[in-house]
């Protein structure tokens, strides 16, 4: 998006900038997802990782990182945390590398999603439910573009 900015007003230059407002956007979000799950001692990022593993009963390392969007040296580090607190566990067979949940790690399922509930309300408002699929919709398509 192009507006008529000064050289001299960084700001203009930074909010019309599609980076810097979706990096800014994302760190508000951060903020207000640290507070929703910060009672379970999980960032959200682990605690959608166990919500999924929750799901299915075994699902390959790499595939999981697919679907959460995490790279594999990300995705590797979520599971060595989550398998040190007892909340997953893995195995080998030859290259690939599977992932499950431990009795612990279910048992984590209620409270997740109830913060992922208080993390939607707080924010819930904001945004029209129109504006929010035609915000997701868009995200979406960026995510598609750029990933290719």
């Amino acid at each position: 998006m192009k507006e008529d900015c000064n050289n001299q007003n960084p700001t203009c230059r930074l909010n019309t900038c599609l980076f810097f407002s979706s990096t800014k956007l994302a760190r508000e979000f951060s903020k207000i997802g640290e507070e929703a799950f910060k009672h379970i001692g999980l960032s959200p990022s682990l605690a959608m990782l166990i919500y999924v593993l929750n799901l299915t009963d075994e699902i390959q390392q790499k595939e999981l990182g697919e679907r959460l969007y995490l790279t594999p040296s990300t995705i590797t580090r979520f599971i060595e945390k989550l398998t040190y607190k007892g909340l997953v566990a893995k195995r080998s067979e030859g290259k690939n590398v599977f992932v499950s949940t431990t009795e612990q790690g279910k048992s984590l399922q209620g409270e997740i999603v109830l913060a992922w509930n208080t993390l939607h309300i707080l924010y819930d408002g904001i945004l029209t439910e129109e504006e929010s699929k035609q915000f997701i919709n868009i995200s979406n398509k960026l995510l598609e573009k750029l990933g290719k």
